[in-house]
């Protein structure tokens, strides 16, 4: 029989890709073709509705990363519009964002210096290599790595995020001299011993809007506070004349469409500098855009393809770096006001940008009097909230590792660059999953009290002769060290556990280090003569296992169903004799109706007979035609011994049996007649066909086993002697 799986053609293969791809790069396309006029409205009032949001976000956002405001603009613009067309969710805003402002600022810090033209230039090229970077992982469908990233890593870095935005803004605040450093305490601690400088006037503007946004918050959630706030900010600089006395403004934003920027792409130089900023912008702003969007598609119900969101992230930020922007990703704020406001297709984000457009258009001559220190209470008031205290609280309480990750993120990202804090929390994400798959829970699986379900109770008695293995993870090189561990402990917890059943339902993978693995827990059961079995093998593991004559090697009766599996192996395979002489439990639904000897002392149970052994056997029929044929023809009729307890034999017996308890016969205590036939009986045949296999290794050749035993001599209506 071949089993070879047949690959695809490579020529198959990649028209395949061709055509994914196809149908990534024209999302647009199928986009407008499926939209309904009956969406528009909606779409067009929660484009205007996010759009009033964005406006001071962007600007405020472009001043967390040290860029011009204009930069905002742009990337809120190009970002909006090309992320929404491209992307999969139908409610994600793309554009600036706090966390990723703040990562681009760590990583742009390492090149230049803020303000000059080599760092905006800088701030380009890291947008255009982080697009490609999501892009590229988007077209070759690593979408699902953003699925290894723990959400302690995100809540713990987004809090050191706002820590660090709240401490960064507090010189503006303040409107002190401070020193640009890369570390936390160097701010805070310059900032602390400038606080004889402080401007007033700069001050109270700030803390005003600090309380404006609070108030405002909690008692008109809806209205557009960033936006009021700004305004009023603007109003009471130009009315009282306040920047005459220090208060420093954005001045005049330019006036027109985003430019074309002429970026040195390829300057190896400048790549090498920025590499791992590049990178960790590029993994946390796609983990931070996928996060949100699958907590709003759990409320809206709408289903995700995370290579296309991928795919949409990369190509937004191409262009916005070509287009005088900064790296963006997906806002939660944003995208949260998105879909509530009504929108119901990615136009909704589309409209946003294209009215931010127009606002920057209109009303850019206006933002020269607004006051930074307005901008840095938005940014404080922002980043206080970006702390999710109860989620940490959450988190704490439930989980140690998930505790530790958190915490672990969150000192980094105070502490370390934060290119460096990310790739720490990422790879704390990989190394806990690693974890955790490699030691998969195996557990030693008993019956309930109703015998309705297998559950791990290790305060009962096992089985003497039969363990039972549930492995709750995934057969592959990383577990299956942990896994035969666990295997090999079992067994030397309990030596007389000759056979071993291994419920494999939970492992839906197994590579070839898992085969080998169960190659060798088989070849150790069997070498001291016992056997494997398995039930609830999944279709792919059993692929596996086909492919590789794994089956072959351990025997398709082996393979056994969830609900027969115990019953099969309990009248097929176990010693009855261990069952009734040497073990005071009655482990399985299958042990209660079958007696236990009354001795003290444990003895010889008997031997396992092999599947090779030769049985005579004869039915009840048979032997009821003997007994009477016999009698009738001068007493010529078989002897019948039954090997059974005493009780047992009480209870109803063949007429004419002899009793010859199995332990007195396998001690040799009662010799077996050897001049005349013999039939051996017991309950259900396999005591008696094991004490007749026992005297076929003695020498004797006159013996017959009854198949079946008492059960089918009375299920043939024969009739038994009860005493």
């Amino acid at each position: 029989m071949n089993t070879t799986a047949e690959p695809q053609p490579f020529a198959t293969v990649v028209n395949q890709w061709a055509r994914d791809t196809s149908a990534f790069l024209t999302r647009p396309a199928a986009i407008l073709r499926n939209y309904k006029r009956e969406d528009l409205r909606p779409d067009l009032i929660a484009g205007l509705t996010v759009a009033i949001v964005m406006l001071p976000q962007a600007i405020a956002y472009a001043l967390v990363a040290e860029l011009p405001p204009q930069m905002g603009l742009y990337a809120a613009i190009i970002a909006t519009i090309i992320g929404a067309l491209w992307g999969s969710s139908h409610h994600l805003h793309t554009g600036p964002t706090n966390t990723t402002s703040l990562i681009v600022l760590s990583g742009l810090l390492t090149v230049a210096v803020p303000g000059t033209p080599e760092y905006l230039i800088a701030a380009g090229v890291m947008a255009v290599w982080v697009g490609v970077i999501r892009l590229f992982l988007g077209l070759i469908r690593m979408g699902f790595l953003a699925n290894f990233v723990s959400d302690a890593v995100v809540i713990g870095f987004t809090g050191g995020a706002g820590i660090l935005i709240v401490v960064n803004q507090l010189k503006h605040l303040f409107r002190v001299d401070v020193a640009r450093s890369p570390l936390f305490f160097n701010t805070l601690t310059e900032i602390a011993g400038q606080m004889t400088a402080v401007h007033l006037p700069s001050l109270a503007i700030g803390v005003g809007m600090i309380l404006f946004l609070i108030l405002l918050k909690r008692f008109k959630p809806r209205w557009p506070a960033p936006l009021l706030g700004m305004v009023l900010a603007s109003i009471a600089v130009v009315s009282l004349h306040l920047e005459a006395q220090g208060v420093i403004v954005l001045g005049e934003l330019p006036k027109g469409l985003p430019p074309l920027a002429r970026l040195p792409i390829f300057d190896l130089d400048l790549l090498r500098q920025m590499a791992s900023g590049i990178f960790a912008v590029a993994i946390i702003g796609l983990v931070e855009a996928t996060s949100i969007s699958r907590a709003i598609a759990a409320q809206s119900g709408q289903y995700l393809e995370n290579d296309q969101e991928f795919v949409g992230q990369g190509i937004a930020n191409i262009i916005t770096g070509i287009f005088s922007g900064y790296p963006s990703s997906g806002s939660l704020t944003r995208s949260l006001v998105n879909y509530e406001a009504g929108s119901r297709t990615q136009l909704g984000a589309v409209f946003s940008g294209l009215f931010v457009l127009i606002a920057m258009l209109v009303f850019a001559p206006w933002a020269q009097f607004l006051p930074r220190a307005a901008l840095a209470g938005l940014l404080v008031f922002t980043g206080s909230r970006m702390i999710n205290r109860s989620e940490m609280r959450r988190i704490w309480h439930t989980s140690r590792g998930d505790s530790a990750i958190m915490a672990g993120t969150l000192a980094a990202t105070l502490l370390l660059p934060l290119e460096v804090a990310v790739l720490t929390g990422v790879m704390i994400s990989f190394a806990r999953y690693i974890a955790r798959t490699s030691h998969p829970a195996v557990h030693s699986m008993v019956p309930d009290a109703a015998f309705a379900h297998l559950s791990y109770q290790p305060e009962k008695p096992e089985c003497p002769q039969l363990g039972i293995l549930t492995i709750e993870g995934s057969l592959y090189f990383g577990a299956t060290q942990h896994v035969e561990d666990s295997i090999r402990e079992n067994r030397e917890t309990h030596p007389g556990q000759q056979f071993l059943l291994l419920r494999m339902n939970q492992v839906n993978h197994c590579d070839i280090t898992g085969l080998h693995l169960l190659e060798t827990i088989l070849r150790l059961y069997r070498q001291q003569g016992g056997d494997v079995f398995m039930a609830g093998v999944r279709q792919p593991v059993w692929d596996k296992m086909r492919l590789s004559h794994f089956d072959e090697m351990l025997g398709v009766s082996h393979f056994l169903s969830d609900e027969r599996a115990i019953e099969h192996i309990f009248y097929k395979i176990l010693d009855p004799g261990v069952c009734i002489y040497n073990c005071p439990y009655k482990i399985w639904r299958e042990c209660q109706s079958l007696p236990k000897s009354a001795r003290v002392e444990p003895v010889p149970a008997g031997v396992l007979v092999p599947e090779t052994a030769v049985i005579p056997n004869t039915t009840a029929a048979e032997l009821w035609l003997a007994l009477n044929n016999g009698a009738r023809q001068n007493g010529a009729r078989p002897l019948v011994i039954d090997v059974r307890e005493p009780y047992e034999f009480a209870n109803g017996h063949v007429p004419t049996a002899q009793l010859m308890p199995m332990p007195q016969i396998m001690e040799g205590e009662t010799a077996v007649p050897r001049d005349q036939d013999v039939v051996l009986i017991c309950r259900s045949g396999r005591r008696s066909a094991q004490v007749l296999y026992k005297l076929q290794e003695q020498g004797y050749d006159n013996l017959v086993n009854l198949d079946g035993g008492m059960i089918a001599w009375e299920a043939a209506g024969l009739p038994a002697v009860i005493e």
